[in-house]
């Protein structure tokens, strides 16, 4: 294992949850666009970063009359 794997997986250890989280989700991105996915195949990827802002009771008030 690299030095640099080593330490990312030590910083990503130390980092809360939501941090880990944004981080999983940053590499599959990265990783997507590497494979030259298109656009169309983000979409998932965009809703699991954006679920912890999306799904609160102030989120869903502030649409209720949309």
């Amino acid at each position: 294992m690299s030095t640099l794997t080593q330490s990312l997986i030590e910083e990503i250890k130390t980092a809360p949850e939501s941090v880990q989280r944004e981080v999983f989700d940053f590499l599959a991105f990265l990783k997507a666009r590497e494979k030259g996915e298109g656009r169309e195949n983000l979409l998932p990827l965009v809703q699991t970063a954006w679920a912890a802002d999306w799904n609160t009771p102030e989120e869903d008030a502030a649409w209720r009359d949309l």
